[in-house]
């Protein structure tokens, strides 16, 4: 979906109560997250209020049961909020640690931390990367040995977005050593049991959603809080992140998209050797440039979104937006961020922002050369 394609009446509704959302409390407090590090856990009950927590589950735990095209429409709309920190913080509870939940979870987890998740009452986060484990995660290391009905987690993870603010962590953790792939897990573990702690780190962008490292000596949980079965951690965790590649997807065009909108405004107002910026040839061949790139990745998402729709394996396709996606965003913000001069490296600037933020998409989710790697191995190199 996309603002300038015509949509259902139900698209069209949930877009303007988002766009409402984004208007009325995201981008006024913009400012405000930022210096915060973090964003406000009262803005998550009421983004549960207004349905837009559990778009794609089961109406059973609070879900509207929707298809994949109302997620895009969501995160059309929030990667025009202004600030990206505060995108992925909530990015990160609706479509990197709560989709096992959903699909894998039993009665129980999802009845004590689904329902709540959705409502907005509990704050998720996904712990998977670690020290010396990053894009490859068949290197994590984090221990849980079972100890009756028990396990006993130990070890840590690095650069976990909602470090601060998660009730509960989607943590990925070797279950059994030897087992290779079948030897990983994932487990529910809220943040308040005893053994649990974090330590927030210092970015470069992204300042509006908090980030940790998380540390876990002897930590304690059930092994019901399993999700799925023993040792399908890995293969849940690899269909997990088909939903956070394809989110930051949507919403990093938004951003750029954005971007691009002010920056036009930016050189239609700013007068150079006599006559609008925008007048300069060399300004309209940027522009225009940068309005093919995004319009060719805007065109890759929405066939990655069709494909989710349809319920067809888009995993080489989403792999393929996810490299192509974060590089039209940097290029974007690089050319923005000279189009504005001076001002654009200020702070407050929105070509500032942008390219600040815009270079964690070809890091997180799993980097470019990852995704290269998927790929390559895919086409049979």
């Amino acid at each position: 979906m996309a603002a300038d394609r015509p949509e259902s009446p139900e698209h069209e509704l949930f877009r303007d109560t988002v766009r409402r959302f984004v208007e009325e409390e995201l981008r006024p407090r913009a400012r405000e997250f930022d210096e915060a590090g973090r964003l406000d856990r009262s803005l998550y009950k009421r983004m549960g209020d207004l349905g837009m927590l559990g778009l794609r589950y089961d109406e059973a735990y609070g879900g509207a049961g929707l298809d994949w095209s109302f997620t895009a429409v969501m995160y059309e709309e929030l990667g025009r909020a202004d600030n990206a920190g505060v995108t992925m913080g909530i990015s990160v509870h609706t479509d990197m640690a709560t989709p096992s939940l959903a699909e894998f979870g039993s009665e129980e987890l999802k009845q004590h931390f689904l329902a709540p998740s959705i409502a907005g009452e509990l704050v998720s986060a996904i712990a998977v990367t670690e020290p010396d484990a990053g894009s490859d995660v068949s290197g994590v290391k984090t221990r849980a040995v079972r100890d009756g009905d028990e396990w006993v987690i130990n070890g840590s993870k690095i650069y976990i977005t909602n470090a601060a603010t998660a009730d509960w962590l989607c943590l990925l953790a070797v279950t059994d050593p030897d087992a290779g792939y079948g030897g990983f897990s994932q487990i529910v573990v809220p943040t308040d049991t005893s053994g649990f702690r974090y330590e927030l780190l210092d970015k470069i962008g992204n300042w509006g959603s908090d980030t940790g490292q998380l540390f876990f000596e002897d930590v304690r949980v059930p092994v019901a809080y399993t999700i799925g079965d023993i040792g399908r951690g890995f293969q849940q965790q690899m269909m997990q992140f088909q939903d956070e590649r394809l989110v930051a997807c949507v919403s990093s065009m938004a951003s750029s998209r954005k971007l691009w909108e002010d920056t036009r405004s930016w050189c239609e107002e700013r007068v150079l050797f006599g006559k609008p910026l925008s007048k300069m040839q060399n300004t309209q061949f940027k522009m225009v440039e940068l309005w093919t790139q995004l319009t060719a990745a805007q065109e890759l998402v929405r066939a990655c979104v069709q494909q989710r729709v349809d319920g067809v394996d888009a995993t080489e396709l989403i792999t393929m937006a996810k490299i192509f996606c974060a590089r039209v965003s940097r290029q974007v913000a690089d050319e923005c961020i000279q189009l504005h001069g001076g001002y654009g490296y200020m702070k407050e600037s929105p070509a500032g922002r942008g390219f600040v933020d815009s270079r964690l998409g070809s890091i997180g989710g799993g980097s470019d050369e990852t995704m290269l790697h998927y790929l390559a191995k895919q086409l049979g190199f």
